[in-house]
């Protein structure tokens, strides 16, 4: 059981508005170490209504280190591993596009949505946004911030693998849930009306 969590809050609706990034890597089933860090998006140009969601104003941000940045210790964490985030389309849609805004090179990783995982493991829940995923497992969640998210997102799998209780690694547990592992940058990924967070 050894991938890496991930989340983004944004700014605005526009994908590449990171202002926040956090994550998480498990191994052997336990958090080994984990990541986080302000960004300052594009002209820290931000929408009320984001900041109401996460809490992150362009005061926060004003001196924050921009994508590009973070960007070589971020990479270090997602670099051919696999990768899960909750509502992965999001996510996957911040990074691709923070990374075509920087013109830097997409790294090879797979990743997996936890909705996805959730919903197979656990059908009975009312839904499986991540605070009610979180609350069944007995999770305390500060929803919004990135490294809190991260971590309960990461918390999906090691859990889904002890209610299955006959996988030992990542791959075997997507294929018993039958949930898709797929390359990053695959293809492109549409891209909803969930913004900055509040779609988990």
């Amino acid at each position: 059981m050894d991938f890496a969590a991930i989340d983004f809050e944004t700014a605005t609706a526009e994908r590449d508005s990171a202002c926040s990034v956090a994550v998480v890597e498990i191994k052997d089933g336990r958090i080994q170490e984990s990541f986080s860090a302000l960004i300052r998006p594009p002209e820290n140009r931000y929408n009320a209504f984001n900041i109401r969601i996460h809490g992150i104003t362009p005061e926060d941000t004003e001196t924050a280190p921009d994508f590009a940045d973070i960007w070589p210790e971020l990479a270090a964490h997602l670099e051919n591993k696999i990768v899960v985030a909750h509502n992965a389309r999001f996510d996957m849609n911040v990074l691709a596009s923070c990374l075509a805004g920087a013109g830097l090179r997409a790294p090879a990783f797979s990743y997996a949505d936890t909705v996805a995982i959730a919903r197979k493991a656990w059908p009975e829940l009312a839904n499986h946004k991540l605070d009610t995923v979180g609350a069944f497992l007995g999770l305390k969640l500060q929803h919004h911030d990135a490294l809190e998210d991260a971590r309960v997102c990461a918390a999906i799998p090691v859990y889904a693998r002890r209610a299955l209780g006959t996988v030992d690694d990542f791959p075997a547990l997507v294929r018993a849930l039958g949930v898709r592992l797929i390359p990053f940058g695959q293809a492109r990924m549409g891209y909803g009306a969930g913004r900055g967070g509040w779609r988990r």
